[in-house]
């Protein structure tokens, strides 16, 4: 297993992994939208309810939702790492920090969308897993996101983290495939473009639940 940690701690390993672990969340994410889409079955819950409470009782939930947490804390610090990396391998400073070629708004704010993302994940787990886990297990879940959606404050901080969520998914999609080395000039451009539409889908889809809630939806 040696030569396993060696290749992942090389500068090509790391993007390899974060890659890996990116794709593997971007899945993630769209199973957690189609799931939370419950929300608006409009029959006060009781859809959404039974969607949680079947992923609670699936064999070795506990065990995946740890998993799942570990990959999304590896994914951030291998990140930060790798732009850290890159900072200190620059051999001059410029005064005046001039974009790189080709880089765009999505790319040279990866590291301040993706740490913002860390902080709304915190809060978000605080909010939900924690509450209804620890807090109060076995309550209505459904009843606790009305509630927390109902809240302008968490709504609005919920909202613009899934802007940012969106930025970060931009990038991050079409920068797995350039790992690799999917992005041949032919067929790079539809990649690029189902990134857009796949970051947009995400951050409309998540974004809208709390604006739902706050016009009173039920």
């Amino acid at each position: 297993m040696s030569w396993l940690f060696r290749s992942l701690n090389t500068s090509i390993g790391k993007k390899i992994f974060m890659a890996l672990t990116g794709i593997f969340l971007i899945l993630f994410l769209i199973v957690h939208l189609i799931g939370n889409l419950q929300l608006f079955a409009g029959d006060g819950g009781v859809a959404f309810n039974k969607y949680a409470e079947t992923l609670g009782h699936l064999p070795g939930i506990y065990v995946l939702e740890a998993g799942l947490g570990l990959l999304f804390l590896l994914h951030i610090l291998n990140g930060l790492h790798l732009w850290w990396n890159n900072r200190k391998a620059r051999p001059v400073k410029y005064k005046v920090n001039k974009p790189s070629e080709g880089a765009t708004v999505f790319s040279r704010t990866m590291v301040l969308t993706g740490s913002i993302t860390f902080i709304f994940l915190v809060v978000h787990l605080r909010t939900f897993w924690y509450a209804s886990k620890i807090e109060n297990p076995g309550g209505n879940l459904f009843d606790l996101v009305v509630e927390s959606f109902r809240d302008p404050i968490y709504s609005v901080f919920y909202i613009i983290a899934m802007v940012l969520l969106g930025f970060h998914l931009n990038h991050g999609f079409q920068s797995a495939f350039q790992t690799f080395g999917w992005n041949h000039s032919k067929y790079f451009p539809f990649i690029k473009n189902l990134g857009t539409l796949y970051a947009i889908l995400m951050a409309v889809g998540f974004a809208s639940m709390p604006i739902y809630f706050l016009l009173g939806g039920n």
